[in-house]
């Protein structure tokens, strides 16, 4: 049965999930799951793994199972996916860094043996936390998405190499945006050179 569902269309098992027929769904998640993890590859998720953008981007291609052909839609079915598993990472990377999601992000294995306390005490942590929460979301607002997502691998010390690596552009288009970001920021923060 799985076999045959793969030898369909994109609509015609889109027509099938859309009423309800899980298999299609399925086969359509098998079809487009390699969409999905290479476009979470793209991204850097602060306190998470790549895994769990590839879940959130597994959410948006279910989305776009559902909701396609509901309103006119101009595109294949292939740019309206595409389409919605990028919202969908970049919105759980946006959300990550303005740590609207800090219990989910900060967790502890219950299984890990190497489990240490904290180094700072509750309060300096809730201020650190609170501070870095509020300088992401005021450059969430003036970098664009790829910009603010090299400048956070940037601050979170990652080298000119792993970022061309992490985000799959070459050195000059990283240096670039970095340059853009810091002339952003100056502006931003009022520093004056």
């Amino acid at each position: 049965m799985a076999e045959q569902m793969q030898k369909l269309s994109d609509e015609a098992l889109i027509k099938k999930a859309q009423s309800g027929d899980n298999q299609a769904v399925e086969a359509l998640c098998l079809r487009y799951g390699g969409v999905v993890r290479m476009k979470a590859r793209e991204f850097f998720l602060a306190g998470g793994e790549t895994e769990d953008l590839v879940q959130e981007g597994m959410l948006g291609l279910y989305h776009a199972i559902m909701d396609y052909g509901k309103k006119e839609n101009p595109m294949s079915f292939k740019n309206f996916a595409h389409l919605c598993v990028s919202r969908k990472i970049i919105d759980a990377v946006k959300a990550s860094a303005r740590k609207k999601n800090v219990p989910l992000n900060n967790y502890v294995s219950l299984f890990s043996s190497d489990w240490e306390m904290p180094d700072k005490n509750p309060e300096e942590e809730l201020i650190l936390n609170e501070t870095r929460r509020e300088f992401m979301q005021k450059i969430s607002g003036v970098l664009s998405d790829f910009e603010f997502k090299i400048t956070i691998m940037y601050i979170d010390g990652l080298t000119s190499a792993e970022i061309c690596k992490g985000t799959g552009k070459d050195g000059k288009s990283v240096d670039n945006a970095l340059q853009r970001s810091k002339k952003k920021l100056q502006k931003l923060f009022h520093i004056q050179r």
